[in-house]
């Protein structure tokens, strides 16, 4: 991977939350590094309703020029609608955002041992978009290549060398000796260049289970599209929910982050979102593509130190656990942010 140096971030906040979770992360980062350039650009279900296209192309010449993105969310339907596509799954194959980083920790519990980082190949798998319907039959390829494998295994692995990690390998090879079989054997070659870290590997299935029975099971777990998506989801829920779950999708061109949270259009508008997951994905930015590693570390240390005093959304409050609104707890990050700039 090859950083960029330069400060620039395209903003595009999508639907939902997005749009108010995503300008308060733009804050968080810019009381960081005051120095960084934003340009803010449209995508999402909303945008494709309005202008008949979910990522225009002055969006993505924007995320391009900038080459680090932060994306909120959009509200994607369930069903099929003619000329719509996902802007955020778009935009990860037009920037070749490979590897996806979902880290994993109990912020509301620290000390209780969970400290996972799930990479998961994010380009190819089982959202390959090759579907197809034969009569009453609907078929789905799921694409698994060497290289799409080998160069995601070498990011996980500078990661967990990087981190002094276990490295697990997860596939479902006994059922899938081709596709999963290329996956583990492209990954289990990748290793041969890190003797330093260890490694393992563990089924789709058993890793699910293990990872309920004792969350600190794992440290570094390396899986294909879809069951990292999976796994991925399964560790925020372990950790604090998806209101603190960030990600970073790196690639060697261009870096994408996202809170995972998805547009939650049942509280969108009333002001109680939860904008930690969006300030931590910006974070991530900071820390692994602009190379900022003490921004990184002074926004971690705010978050922490907002949730110490009390301060929470209704998401990740306990039952008559008094509450407060998204603005509020970003007001006492934002005061904690100007402080560490003294």
């Amino acid at each position: 991977m090859q950083p960029t140096p330069e400060l620039t971030l395209c903003a595009i906040p999508g639907d939902g939350i997005g749009q108010e979770v995503i300008p308060l992360s733009v804050e968080a980062l810019k009381a960081v590094l005051p120095e960084l350039k934003v340009t803010y650009a449209e995508a999402g279900w909303g945008t494709f309703v309005e202008r008949g296209d979910a990522l225009p192309h002055e969006t993505l010449q924007a995320a391009k020029e900038t080459r680090a993105v932060l994306f909120g969310a959009t509200s994607s339907p369930s069903h099929r609608v003619e000329g719509y596509k996902s802007p955020i799954v778009s935009l990860r194959k037009l920037l070749d955002t490979f590897a996806n980083l979902r880290p994993a920790r109990r912020r509301l519990l620290p000390g209780n041992g969970l400290d996972l980082l799930v990479v998961r190949e994010n380009t190819e798998g089982a959202y390959s978009r090759r579907e197809r319907e034969e009569g009453d039959v609907a078929i789905a390829e799921r694409i698994i290549t060497r290289r799409g494998s080998e160069r995601v295994a070498r990011v996980a692995f500078q990661l967990a060398a990087a981190e002094n990690r276990r490295l697990t390998i997860v596939h479902k090879a006994n059922v899938r000796p081709v596709s999963d079989g290329l996956w583990r054997e492209s990954c289990l070659s990748v290793a041969k260049e890190f003797p330093q870290v260890p490694v393992d590997e563990v089924l789709v299935d058993a890793a699910a289970y293990h990872m309920v029975r004792d969350p600190s099971h794992f440290q570094l777990l390396l899986a294909p599209n879809l069951y990292g998506d999976i796994l991925s989801d399964l560790a925020s829920a372990l950790a604090d929910g998806l209101g603190m779950a960030p990600s970073l999708s790196l690639g060697t061109e261009y870096a994408l982050a996202e809170p995972v949270h998805g547009s939650a259009p049942d509280i969108a508008g009333k002001g109680i979102a939860n904008p930690i997951a969006a300030v931590l994905s910006g974070a991530m930015l900071a820390r692994h593509w602009w190379q900022c590693p003490d921004a990184a570390d002074r926004i971690e240390s705010a978050v922490d130190t907002v949730l110490m005093a009390g301060l929470r959304t209704p998401d990740i409050a306990q039952p008559n656990e008094p509450t407060v609104s998204t603005n509020e707890i970003t007001e006492a990050l934002l005061e904690i942010l100007a402080k560490t700039m003294l």
